[in-house]
């Protein structure tokens, strides 16, 4: 489908944020967003991109009452010699599509996220940050719009995509964040919608980040929702483990979201011939192995911090100190190697970056 596109009268721009190095991750967007609409028997409708705006929704839109919401995030990196490169975005297309099969949400053809992302950094490519560290955050977002009170899939949606240039998204950066180990709320339940990229995951996991930050940490580690024992995810990111020279995650085991960066890492640790195991693993082991050393270092991976380094961990009111609560080696190592990646510095060698066509 053509897009249609509406410039934004130039009297109404916006300023650009004038330090890229004090950007507050979420607080900007840029001048134009994308919309489309779905309708049951007709298919996605009247794709366009127009002036950023409040969206107008019925007060009885399915989402406000049922939840039925589902979104992705990737970032777009300006590179030295001035073009702009997206990092895997095939990967959120692919993970937004099984979001919506398991929301009983309508897919969206991949080419047509490609082209409303593309022509959406088109007509925005000057909010595309130039320092490295900084990027442009695109947000593609998938709402039920139909106005009806019902528990039942809607029949009208709207998908739109906005962006936003950012910076570091933990006030630490690359620093050490502290973690909380919650062992009695949990995030998601296998058989749930855990694995899938929807609103309510992270509206469930407001009250234990809150419980966390109470306590002068910085994320929530969750456990399983069944015996309250084995790690999934940390906060908004995966999680890894560096136990002696082994690199542990946990397995993809349906609560557990598939995260883009996740992926990056197992593949440099395979091409690095690191020794690495997707398996569970449990909070005692990874305390145990805390206390004896044996613990090298811990790191959460994700888009918007890419590699976050673990300092210490807070387990039934006791603190355990990673190491020296310093920055490993490995979460260094992954972390220069796709950063110099995603902004040109690094060789492509997976073909990871798409070039966009501005």
């Amino acid at each position: 489908m053509e897009i249609r596109i509406q410039p934004i009268d130039p009297a109404d721009k916006q300023p650009k944020p004038a330090d890229e190095t004090k950007l507050i991750f979420g607080r900007v967007f840029s001048d134009h967003m994308f919309l489309m609409d779905w309708r049951a028997g007709r298919g996605w409708l009247d794709p366009r991109i127009v002036p950023y705006h409040d969206l107008q929704l019925n007060p009885a839109a399915m989402v406000l009452h049922y939840g039925q919401g589902i979104f992705e995030g990737l970032k777009a990196y300006r590179w030295h010699d001035g073009t702009i490169h997206l990092f895997r975005p095939e990967k959120n297309w692919e993970r937004l599509n099984r979001s919506a099969r398991r929301m009983c949400m309508p897919e969206v053809d991949p080419a047509m996220q490609f082209g409303a992302v593309e022509n959406l950094l088109r007509i925005d490519r000057d909010w595309v940050p130039h320092s490295v560290g900084s990027s442009l955050y695109v947000r593609p977002t998938m709402i039920a719009s139909e106005p009806h009170l019902g528990v039942r899939p809607a029949s009208e949606y709207l998908y739109y995509m906005i962006t936003g240039p950012v910076a570091a998204y933990y006030a630490e950066g690359f620093n050490p964040v502290r973690i909380y180990v919650s062992d009695e709320y949990v995030r998601a339940v296998r058989g749930g919608v855990g694995e899938a990229k929807t609103m309510a995951n992270y509206a469930s996991s407001l009250y234990a980040a809150e419980i966390a930050k109470s306590k002068g940490l910085t994320q929530v580690l969750w456990l399983d929702a069944v015996e309250r024992r084995f790690i999934e995810e940390v906060g908004t990111m995966n999680i890894f483990f560096r136990i002696d020279d082994e690199l542990v995650t946990p397995a993809l085991s349906g609560s557990i979201l598939s995260g883009v960066t996740r992926d990056s890492v197992i593949q440099l640790a395979k091409h690095w011939g690191l020794s690495l195991q997707e398996r569970p693993i449990d909070i005692h082991e990874v305390i145990h192995a805390v206390k004896s050393g044996a613990m090298k270092e811990i790191f959460g991976t994700g888009t918007a911090a890419v590699v976050s380094p673990v300092g210490e961990i807070s387990f039934k009111e006791e603190s355990f100190r990673v190491q020296d609560g310093g920055v490993g080696e490995w979460s260094q190592k992954f972390y220069d190697e796709i950063v110099g990646i995603q902004y040109g510095e690094n060789e492509d060698r997976f073909g990871w970056m798409y070039h966009v066509k501005i």
